[in-house]
């Protein structure tokens, strides 16, 4: 029997002893060496440890300063990312990751939004692959492979600095040669043009399955605002795609609007939810706002050669007929593919982010 290389991460394979290699990297360990954690001298803690003195949590964060890039990660060989945990939800914070000798980030995100959490609030999301638990603790638990390497950065684009608390949790292994490699980017559109559709996916060939969707979406107009059926266009699809739903709440797992009793409704559990309602105040905060998420964890959409994904931003107006929305929304769409990857859409200015 092939001996198990610590991949994969069902409960069915817990009990399988195998060869791989648990790392950790975090302030208190930058590269992740074996028996060279916790042997800070310098670090945020040093006051507070003045009379412990090295290994009494003398670095358990760093400082990243307005404008700075650092790399988090900087991992050689054959492995997988198993869990990431961070506290900084910001949107002015932009993740990046890059697999094995490839110059274009696989992910590039703002932070909040990676962790469905970009409104600068907490909101408790528990599903199986992102949670978000009291308070601001971001959890991704995405499988990430690699054959050669993993470089993860970080970027702030904002004025002030952060508290970096953070943590990448990983085995070195042997790896597949075949695998698809995990894939995360951000788009936005605001307002969206009268008329046009969203698009949440576009210009990615090669081969692989789209595994998740998480979506922000502030509304312009009054009434309900998910009418609009997204469409899968796969392989070659041109003016019909080959998966077409049927409304916006119908595919985050919900129905008839999300309304219970005349109230929008938050819900999170594994593979949908929509965490995150923000209702306006009767002052300042005007617009309603929706965090929405799902998880095609046991439906992944395969392709073979190409994937385009949109969505329709649909309300309704007199006569009963549909309204095409020019509404504000983002959205952060997540897969596995072979390399090489195409550039991503250049990431937008911290103006251009912000939720306002």
């Amino acid at each position: 029997m092939e001996r198990y290389n610590g991949l994969g991460t069902g409960l069915s394979n817990l009990f399988l002893l195998s060869d791989a290699k648990s790392r950790s990297i975090c302030a208190e360990n930058y590269t992740g060496e074996k028996s060279k954690a916790g042997m800070a001298t310098e670090g945020m803690g040093k006051n507070c440890a003045r009379d412990l003195g090295e290994g009494w949590k003398v670095s358990p964060y760093f400082m990243l300063e307005a404008g700075q890039t650092v790399t988090i990660a900087d991992i050689d060989g054959s492995g997988a990312i198993k869990h990431i945990w961070t506290t900084v939800n910001s949107r002015y914070v932009i993740l990046r990751i890059y697999w094995d000798d490839s110059k274009l980030p696989s992910v590039e995100v703002p932070m909040g939004d990676f962790f469905c959490n970009p409104f600068s609030t907490h909101y408790q999301v528990s599903s199986l692959t992102v949670c978000v638990n009291p308070n601001k603790g971001l959890n991704c638990y995405w499988e990430m492979p690699f054959n050669k390497k993993c470089r993860i950065t970080v970027e702030n684009l904002d004025i002030n600095p952060y508290y970096f608390f953070y943590q990448v949790d990983y085995v070195l292994t042997e790896v597949p040669e075949d695998i698809g490699y995990f894939h995360a980017q951000f788009r936005r559109t605001n307002p969206l043009p009268y008329k046009s559709v969203y698009t949440i996916l576009d210009n990615i060939k090669g081969k692989g399955q789209y595994v998740g969707t998480y979506m922000t979406w502030g509304v312009n107009n009054n009434g309900w605002w998910g009418e609009g059926e997204i469409k899968f266009y796969l392989d070659g699809d041109d003016m019909y795609p080959t998966i077409c739903g049927t409304g916006t709440e119908d595919y985050f797992g919900g129905a008839y609007n999300f309304d219970v009793n005349g109230k929008y409704t938050e819900f999170t559990n594994p593979y949908s939810g929509m965490p995150t309602v923000i209702r306006p105040d009767g002052l300042y905060s005007a617009n309603q706002r929706f965090g929405l998420y799902r998880w095609h964890i046991t439906d992944p959409i395969r392709f073979e050669e190409d994937i385009k994904i949109t969505i329709q931003a649909l309300g309704w107006r007199s006569g009963g007929r549909y309204l095409p929305l020019q509404d504000d929304i983002s959205s952060v769409a997540y897969w596995y593919q072979t390399l090489p990857i195409s550039p991503f859409p250049k990431m937008l200015t911290k103006d251009e982010l912000e939720i306002i």
